[in-house]
Formats: C-alpha cells, structure tokens, sequence
C-alpha cells in the first residue's frame, strides 16, 4: 500500500520533500459530491498504478461518508469509463 499523504482537498505522494503524485478534489453538490479534479504523477512513477491507486484512495473515503465522486479530470473520467461496474455506485449523476 502506498503512504499517501492527506490534506484537504488532495491525498499526495512526497519523495525527498517534493510530491511526486497527487489527486485533487473539492466538494460540490452541498458536501456530498467530491469532483476530482486533477491527478498528477511524475513521469518517472508512470506506469505503476499509483494513479489508480490515488483514485481508489478517494473513492474508499468518499464510500465511507456516503458521498458520491464527479470525474472532472480527463485520468478519472477515463478510469470511470473503462470500469463502469467498479464506480457505478460512486458516480455522481446529477
């Protein structure tokens, strides 16, 4: 499992005092919606799932508070696409 950091509004990987990865979020839809909003990772940790892994991170806290996620940057909107049957119940839809 990853040691990701959480600080409102992102989770993040820190190497050497430098994020290395992140997912961003704000909360819509009164507090129940997360819309992720970007999901960075350094070129250099591509190709090893820590996106994803970033991605599931949000979603378990999300299912946790019975919120729901808006995929807003192009990584998730992808990651919700190719696997309708594991985000179906967390997608927000308006």
């Amino acid at each position: 499992m990853m040691d990701f950091q959480h600080e409102p509004g992102r989770y993040f990987l820190q190497k050497n005092d430098k994020t290395v990865a992140e997912i961003t979020y704000t909360t819509i839809n009164n507090g129940q919606t997360y819309a992720i909003n970007a999901t960075n990772v350094d070129p250099s940790l591509r190709g090893q799932g820590i996106a994803a892994k970033l991605l599931d991170t949000v979603v378990a806290e999300a299912h946790d508070k019975h919120m729901t996620i808006k995929a807003v940057c192009p990584y998730v909107k992808k990651a919700f696409a190719n696997n309708p049957t594991k985000y179906q119940k967390i997608e927000y839809k308006p």
